[in-house]
């Protein structure tokens, strides 16, 4: 994988900072404000599924032994 949370801060950052242009035209924006709805809809499903597995691993260290299946997500690591 190669992107993680941080990258994807970073698009998030970023998709903010264009929509924050002043010089965008009416209709530029409208396709910023679209833009943005798909961003955060993607970046919604990404940040759900680092949590489900990180809550994961959480209960395997708690109750089991760490295995393979259980190390913390790609997302989440640098």
């Amino acid at each position: 994988m190669k992107n993680n949370i941080e990258d994807l801060n970073n698009h998030l950052f970023a998709q903010l900072e264009r929509l924050g242009d002043e010089d965008l035209t009416d209709e530029q924006l409208k396709t910023e404000i679209e833009r943005t709805k798909a961003i955060t809809g993607v970046a919604g499903k990404l940040i759900e599924s680092a949590n489900t597995s990180l809550q994961h691993a959480q209960i395997v260290l708690e109750y089991g032994q760490l295995t393979e299946n259980a190390k913390i997500p790609k997302l989440l690591s640098k």
